[in-house]
């Protein structure tokens, strides 16, 4: 399996839609970019079939340092998560069947 960088992706777009690469390109950083943004103000994003952006509160509590094993406080966070959706879900399974097959 490859590593798939956003240039790929543009490429890859801009053929399948006979439209420019650095066009594409800007619009998936513009993209990526509003989805930051809005996670960012405490918005949760859906886009349906492939996932849900959204934002989780951790509590602090006390943690350890592995090294040392001494307690350190650790302050209270928000995280981002990511909830796959229904497409995504199905294209991961399919991988994991075509995996199996392999072995």
């Amino acid at each position: 399996m490859a590593t798939v960088t956003k240039k790929d992706l543009a490429l890859t777009v801009a053929e399948k839609t006979n439209g420019n690469a650095i066009v594409v390109q800007d619009i998936i950083q513009a993209l990526l970019d509003e989805i930051t943004s809005q996670v960012g103000k405490g918005n949760r994003i859906e886009l349906r079939d492939f996932g849900v952006f959204s934002f989780k509160k951790r509590a602090a509590r006390v943690g350890h340092n592995p090294r040392t094993l001494e307690k350190v406080d650790v302050a209270a966070k928000v995280v981002v998560t990511f909830k796959v959706g229904k497409s995504m879900k199905e294209a991961a399974s399919r991988l994991s069947a075509q995996l199996a097959k392999q072995k």
